[in-house]
């Protein structure tokens, strides 16, 4: 069961001068056994917020659709659409009543929470469901050591996007290079005041011809 239970993943997210780019691997594993190689890993909750996913796929999948809902919920109770804090509030609600819940699967999730409403946000979703507002990069998951390397010799204040994607670029690659559950790909979005958009699918082809 234990072996069953370990899961890996990188993810990053870095606060850049006009939005945010959250970046993560497509490998999904369960132990030493690659389960999936074509997993999408930062997918958006709405139209200006996105998030990444590291832990139990079950929990991920349930909790996603939760917070999907409730924030169409909150918007249409309050006439108006939730900030960022508000959603990542929800969410680390969430979290913390999953993990304190009596199972025989531990329901671990990690999620990297980036919005923007009136201005960027990024937050760090903690497994304990504690949350933390990140004002320049943050990594969950297994690669996150060696993505945290690069991250802390790299990132500046107020880089552009383009400095922002090339960076999560570099800090996924250091850990696809070294972290075994991590690999396959890359998917990187950024989010602005235009919205959420992808701005890179990289599929890593290791199949002998």
């Amino acid at each position: 069961m234990d072996k069953v239970l370990k899961t890996g993943t990188t993810t990053v997210g870095v606060v850049c001068k006009d939005c945010i780019v959250l970046g993560a691997d497509k490998r999904a594993t369960a132990g030493h056994f690659i389960a999936n190689k074509n997993v999408n890993k930062v997918v958006p909750i709405n139209d200006y917020m996105a998030l990444t996913t590291a832990g139990t796929v079950s929990d991920i999948q349930l909790l996603i659709k939760l917070i999907k809902a409730e924030l169409k919920l909150k918007d249409i109770r309050t006439n108006r659409k939730a900030s960022v804090k508000e959603g990542a509030n929800l969410l680390a609600g969430m979290v913390y009543s999953n993990i304190r819940r009596m199972s025989m699967i531990p329901g671990i999730s990690h999620f990297l929470i980036g919005g923007y409403d009136t201005e960027k946000h990024l937050y760090d979703l903690y497994p304990d469901g504690s949350i933390t507002e990140v004002d320049d990069f943050v990594s969950s998951g297994s690669g996150s050591v060696m993505a945290y390397g690069v991250l802390e010799s790299s990132y500046k204040k107020q880089m552009s996007q383009e400095e922002g994607i090339n960076l999560i670029v570099k800090s996924l690659n250091a850990a696809i290079q070294r972290d075994s559950a991590s690999g396959e790909g890359v998917d990187i979005f950024v989010i602005d005041k235009k919205g959420i958009r992808q701005v890179l699918q990289k599929i890593i082809n290791t199949r002998i011809e």
